[in-house]
């Protein structure tokens, strides 16, 4: 089944994306909850006219991105976080205390556009993806240390 993404979604596509995914995902969860629409014709030239449209907005949210990348390029960050003796971090740190560090740096960034691939459960050296457009993104560094 091909749907039309109304919507980022994690691990599938961006939003205005054709992509095929299996009947009962599409039926189920991504349509009911307002995710996508079934891609039929009419829907593709619909889709085509909007992104024809909205071209220029497109490339100014892509030009923003890229400059917000570059300011972030040099940035590291440090969390500090409370530790065990042995160093190891009770709970863990998560997307919303790296948007709360970046904030700290004067950074504005939505923590859902923050990426942390394993998790971090101890003291040490870490990177986190932010994902600003579909075709940009930045690995932010950052170390978390003990409280």
């Amino acid at each position: 089944m091909q749907v039309i993404l109304k919507e980022d979604v994690i691990n599938l596509g961006y939003k205005d994306d054709i992509v095929t995914v299996k009947d009962g995902y599409g039926r189920n969860f991504l349509i009911p909850k307002g995710k996508a629409v079934i891609a039929s014709e009419s829907a593709k030239k619909v889709l085509a006219e909007n992104l024809k449209q909205r071209a220029h907005k497109l490339a100014k949210v892509k030009e923003d991105a890229q400059a917000l990348a570059a300011k972030l390029e040099g940035v590291a960050l440090t969390i500090g976080a409370k530790t065990s003796s042995t160093g190891t971090i009770f709970g863990s740190v998560t997307n919303i205390q790296v948007a709360d560090a970046l904030a700290k740096a004067g950074f504005e960034v939505e923590r859902k556009l923050i990426y942390i691939k394993e998790a971090v459960k101890e003291v040490g050296s870490y990177k986190a993806t932010l994902k600003l457009h579909k075709e940009v993104s930045v690995e932010i560094p950052f170390e978390v240390v003990s409280e």
